[in-house]
């Protein structure tokens, strides 16, 4: 707010507006470097190219995905 008024300028709103959008992109990139979203990219891949396939629940996902890197470690660091 700009000192002497009650209520926000248009500055100040597309700063905030600004920064929701800055902390929103962020958020979206560590959920995406961490895997967060796997599992929704890969039931839209199923839906995409495998229609009639019946998608794995969550769990089996993972433990499948999990299993999978176990069995073929490559390049990481743990």
């Amino acid at each position: 707010m700009s000192p002497g008024r009650g209520h926000p300028t248009r500055a100040d709103q597309s700063a905030v507006q600004f920064m929701m959008t800055v902390a929103r992109g962020i958020k979206w990139w560590v959920g995406s470097v961490m895997g967060d979203n796997a599992y929704a990219r890969y039931v839209g891949h199923l839906a995409l190219h495998h229609p009639g396939e019946a998608p794995p629940t969550e769990r089996e996902y993972w433990r499948a995905r999990y299993a999978e890197a176990d069995l073929h470690p490559g390049a990481r660091c743990c």
